[in-house]
């Protein structure tokens, strides 16, 4: 792979050149380079500012097989070229003197052959990129991550005590947090970020920032940031933030509804059909039937641990139904309302805000542009409340369900050609065999409501 922030005659790039300069004019001293593993945790590692040109020649060198889902102790040395186009300063790093730190994300080469590294999940969402680009399409991406904020016992460790007894978009005092989503939003648009609207969830504890949608790789980007972002200002007011799906048994849990819409190379939105009865092209149709039909293994990637499946039962507002509507969130995929034509879109409402974003968007991408090249019908909306449907008018209306635990989930995706052809081999190979682990793991545990239940009863 060619170093794309080198020119040809050696010098950088011009992108890359003006890293350098705002590293200079903002007083930067410390760089973090960021990339994530398999399973969306982010990874960094930290240079001093004085060594940004030759991270981008000739990049930063590691230890791969350290790296969980990357490869093995014979093949470790792995390097990282940094995209100038992630350059940002961390708001919660900047010191009294002045001096501030701030990132950049990589891309992740494999240095035996200098190519891209097949197992870097930016990496992966990259091809699918390209496949929609070769098919005429660019996919847009709107996420809406939701989070809970507990306090902090007195070593600092986390609690699950919420903090706050808010409700959903209620005002202070119920709502503690709204000076720290304040922070935060000060923080991510300090960053770049567009925030769209912020609020308090359903749930005590529980809160929702949007942001601006944007093409598929920035979202990606966009997403892993506003996990770090939100955990690390959250920290500065002594409490904690999780994106774990499920962290209180009983009340709604964490989602990440996601919207997506394909553009066209002139600009036009290609999901708009003004004169559909819901204003969706065919195109669009026939993306969505393609999510439907991959939904059970797109599951297994947006939905990858086991307390997303805490979640994904009916009852909480969560979506387990492989079914679309326009009128109703019972649904696994919503059109929602658009009043314009670049607004028209659909609304995969079951990723959870614990997934890797490159690799959860790289499979919805991959199983709708299935759908467009097999010329799927999607099937006919279904306007009531599905949650009120017994099993029997179901299956009269053909609706599945999404799979009811990691395991069977895991199961679908070894099945599903498409959504591991999204993947690679190579991170189908790695993340099964994590989740085959994890939820092999999760079988053999007692929980507390096991002993509760049956210590002294038996």
């Amino acid at each position: 792979m060619t170093n794309p922030n080198v020119k040809t005659d050696g010098g950088l790039t011009a992108d890359a050149q003006a890293v350098v300069d705002e590293i200079e004019s903002k007083n930067v001293d410390f760089l973090r380079i960021q990339f994530t593993d398999i399973l969306g945790t982010v990874k960094n590692v930290s240079i001093p500012a004085s060594q940004v040109e030759k991270a981008f020649t000739e990049g930063i060198y590691f230890d791969g097989s350290s790296i969980e889902g990357f490869v093995r102790i014979q093949e470790s040395d792995m390097r990282l070229i940094p995209d100038p186009a992630t350059f940002a300063i961390l708001p919660w790093r900047t010191r009294d003197d002045g001096t501030a730190a701030a990132r950049l994300i990589a891309d992740v080469v494999d240095t035996s052959t200098g190519d891209s590294f097949v197992g870097d999940p930016r990496h992966v969402l990259k091809r699918a990129i390209k496949r929609a680009g070769d098919m005429g399409y660019t996919l847009n991406a709107g996420p809406e991550p939701e989070f809970f904020l507990f306090e902090e016992d007195e070593d600092g460790r986390a609690t699950t005590i919420t903090h706050d007894a808010g409700g959903y978009f209620d005002l202070a005092p119920k709502d503690l947090a709204s000076d720290i989503r304040r922070d935060i939003i000060y923080g991510l648009e300090s960053m770049g970020f567009e925030v769209e609207a912020s609020h308090h969830e359903v749930a005590e504890g529980q809160h929702e920032i949007d942001f601006k949608y944007d093409d598929a790789l920035t979202t990606a980007d966009n997403i892993a940031t506003f996990r770090s972002v939100v955990r690390a200002i959250a920290a500065e007011h002594d409490t904690h933030a999780t994106f774990m799906p499920k962290p209180i048994a009983g009340i709604n849990g964490s989602g990440m509804h996601t919207h997506l819409s394909l553009f066209t190379e002139d600009g036009e939105n290609a999901f708009h059909d003004e004169d559909d009865e819901f204003n969706l092209s065919e195109v669009a149709k026939q993306f969505l039937a393609g999510v439907l039909e991959h939904a059970p293994a797109i599951t297994a990637v947006c939905n990858p641990t086991v307390n997303s499946y805490k979640r994904l039962v009916p009852g909480y507002e969560a979506p387990v139904y492989v079914a679309w509507s326009d009128v109703n969130r019972s649904a696994l995929v919503r059109k929602p309302d658009s009043r314009t034509p670049a607004a028209s879109r659909i609304e995969l409402r079951s990723p959870d805000p614990a997934c890797n974003p490159y690799l959860a968007l790289a499979a919805m991408l991959h199983a709708g542009l299935d759908g467009i090249e097999r010329g799927l019908e999607a099937p006919d909306p279904v306007r009531e409340n599905i949650y009120e449907f017994d099993e029997a008018k179901r299956e009269e209306y053909g609706i599945d369900t999404l799979p009811p635990n990691l395991g069977r989930a895991v199961d679908a995706l070894e099945e599903d050609e498409v959504v591991r052809e999204a993947l690679g081999e190579h991170v189908t190979s790695k993340f099964v065999e994590a989740k085959r682990a994890e939820f092999s793991e999760y079988k053999t545990q007692v929980s507390q409501w096991e002993l509760d239940r049956y210590l002294e009863k038996f």
